[in-house]
């Protein structure tokens, strides 16, 4: 079944990547193929601008926009110092020191992850950042993370939180039912809650790309795992779940491709596009 796709918009996490963190080995092949019939492939991830780069080298997407923290900071021309940024969602300082607050005295084993523009701040270097460090390949700043919002000289994109998943979802919960009215809060894995500016989400991404592209929302195809990549699962002209997808993702999904693990991205592709 070929479709008329003009704009892919694709998660990383558990989509192009399998579980061992290597990228989809038949998707920079397929990559060229839609660079060369002018369609864009546009990585969307929770994952900083930095935390990108290397996938988007690696695929040679560096001039396609790229949707970091799930939409918050939408930018172009990654590899850049001083890239173009297109869209810019921060969160709410005064949530972000409540939240802030309630994490330090009420959740204290929960690692607080800050990040603004390409820098990802943390109070200490715990076992929750080491694990993350070394998926990302990055490394953070340690600071005084409530001072830093204190001042609030930077912007902040994004809070992620990470703990055991029992603690994570008490604390989802908790938050939900603070009446932060500016922020959202979904998991990303079981044990990442992330947190960002409640107008943000890939579903928006898509929203403002098609418009930066000036195209239709049917011409458009996603592809993702996870709970956060439903709203953009059912808003695209073609949404495409991963197989190692939850059973509820999948329902929200009008296809489900192969998973992360058997280069499903790179197949879905081959079979609906290209």
């Amino acid at each position: 079944m070929m479709m008329d796709i003009k704009l892919i918009l694709s998660d990383i996490d558990g989509t192009i990547l399998n579980d061992e963190n290597v990228v989809d080995t038949g998707l920079k092949q397929v990559v060229e193929r839609l660079h060369q019939k002018g369609v864009p492939f546009v990585l969307a991830s929770a994952r900083s601008p930095e935390g990108m780069l290397p996938i988007a080298k690696e695929l040679d997407v560096l001039d396609n926009p790229i949707a970091c923290y799930n939409g918050a900071l939408v930018v172009k021309d990654i590899g850049k110092v001083d890239f173009t940024t297109i869209l810019n969602h921060e969160l709410d300082v005064k949530e972000v020191k409540k939240i802030n607050e309630v994490i330090q005295t009420q959740y204290p084993g929960i690692s607080v992850n800050l990040y603004s523009g390409s820098e990802w701040y943390v109070e200490k270097v715990d076992k929750w950042v080491k694990i993350e460090s070394k998926i990302t390949k990055l490394e953070p700043i340690v600071t005084d993370i409530e001072r830093l919002i204190s001042e609030h000289k930077i912007p902040i994109h994004k809070l992620l939180l990470i703990g055991d998943p029992e603690t994570i979802g008490q604390a989802m919960q908790h938050l939900r039912n603070g009446g932060f009215r500016n922020s959202s809060f979904y998991l990303s894995k079981p044990n990442y809650l992330e947190i960002t500016n409640s107008h943000v989400s890939k579903e928006q991404a898509l929203r403002e790309l098609t418009k930066v592209y000036d195209l239709s929302l049917d011409k458009t195809m996603a592809l993702g795992d996870n709970f956060n990549d439903v709203p953009m699962l059912k808003l695209a002209g073609l949404g495409v779940a991963m197989q190692n997808a939850p059973a509820e993702v999948k329902k929200y999904a009008n296809v489900v491709t192969e998973s992360n693990n058997k280069n499903g991205v790179s197949k879905a592709i081959e079979k609906y596009v290209l």
